[in-house]
């Protein structure tokens, strides 16, 4: 881990952004106008059109790293009582059993993924219904028009990761056209004025000790954070509070989702990363440190405003046992009534945390020299 924090890099707007040479601030600050920009891509491309050959037996997304996560960020608001499945596919194969009856959405900021592209084109040969949403020109675009497939052209904002919006909202408005998303022009225009004060609030220009995600990232530098979510909408935020750890801080992170991580991350708070002497006495001020991690644990919980009641004493409970053993913990909650609001409020605030720990470790939040170099090795 880089030991080169230096807390004053988040001191002024000047500072941060000249810390951030690819303008990965400009980048996430960018999100609300994502949202009314691709509502207005999806509908001259004809989204209202998808419900033509009626709902779909299921919905298949096939994207990667930045643009698959806009699959999950559809299964959680679309909630687990909706009426077809909605699954994501990593990788290079298409599950065996779609087929003809169900929609296949590709999901490529670039239009140039490998394993999306492959996926799609296994789409089409079975003549599944298909929709693609990426770059203009690309051949995702090529190849869905082969296919008469529906494309959506999306307009990057700098890097795949942090065009989340513009590649998730077409496909929030595909399925409210199929009826299976209940989500108004009022409910997208209040995500994006959410998004907006989140920005506002996390604005370089705004102290850190005033500003959440500034505190938030020096809180967690340091630290080996373990991130659980406690419903569907919090742990698809809290695995794209990961993801934007690995990509733009250089920084690792553990997934987990209550009440899964009760049954075994749980364990760890009593490993070699806890900070503790011993679970009854944590602050025993005379204890021989000599065998103490360097790195500790640091839980953060990302909370939802509807959690199961077993969950939410499950966070509760999980949040005073990390206590008692000397693990941090840190916590954010969903803002908005709407699982799109709760989940773009908490997942702006992370994308926020991530560029503002990579400012403060000296680390330029946009290069990903290492995925670039392993994409030069398999070519």
């Amino acid at each position: 881990m880089s030991t080169s924090l230096d807390p004053s890099r988040l001191e002024d707007a000047e500072a941060a952004e000249a810390a951030d040479p690819g303008g990965m601030l400009r980048q996430v600050a960018s999100s609300a106008a994502q949202v009314r920009e691709a509502r207005r891509a999806a509908a001259e491309a004809g989204i209202a059109g998808l419900a033509e050959d009626g709902r779909p037996r299921a919905i298949v997304i096939a994207g990667m790293g930045g643009s698959g996560i806009s699959g999950d960020v559809l299964a959680a608001v679309c909630g687990e009582g909706c009426a077809v499945p909605i699954s994501t596919v990593r990788g290079y194969r298409l599950p065996g059993w779609v087929g003809a009856a169900d929609l296949v959405i590709a999901v490529s900021c670039s239009g140039t993924t490998e394993e999306t592209l492959e996926v799609a084109a296994e789409a089409a040969r079975r003549g599944c219904r298909l929709l693609a949403v990426g770059g203009a020109g690309s051949p995702l675009a090529d190849l869905a028009g082969r296919s008469r497939g529906m494309f959506v052209p999306v307009r990057s904002a700098g890097q795949p990761r942090s065009t989340l919006w513009g590649l998730t909202i077409p496909l929030i408005l595909a399925a409210r056209e199929l009826r299976l998303a209940d989500v108004s022009d009022a409910v997208l225009e209040s995500t994006a004025a959410l998004l907006e004060d989140v920005a506002h609030r996390c604005r370089p220009s705004s102290e850190p000790f005033v500003n959440p995600a500034k505190r938030i990232a020096l809180d967690l530098a340091g630290d080996v954070p373990l991130v659980w979510g406690s419903s569907a909408v919090a742990s698809t935020a809290a695995y794209r509070l990961c993801c934007q750890l690995n990509e733009n801080a250089k920084y690792p992170a553990v997934f987990g989702e209550v009440p899964e991580a009760d049954h075994n991350q749980l364990m760890a708070f009593d490993g070699s990363f806890a900070r503790a002497a011993s679970p009854a006495d944590p602050d025993d001020f005379f204890r021989d440190r000599v065998d103490e991690p360097e790195h500790g644990l640091h839980l953060v919980m990302m909370r939802d405003m509807e959690e199961h009641p077993q969950v939410r004493k499950r966070c509760d409970a999980s949040a005073d046992a990390a206590r008692d053993r000397g693990v941090a913990v840190s916590e954010i909650r969903a803002e908005g009534d709407h699982p799109l609001e709760r989940i773009a409020s908490l997942i702006a605030l992370a994308d926020y945390v991530t560029v503002y720990l990579a400012i403060a470790l000296g680390v330029d939040p946009t290069p990903v020299p290492a995925i670039e170099e392993l994409k030069a090795r398999i070519a």
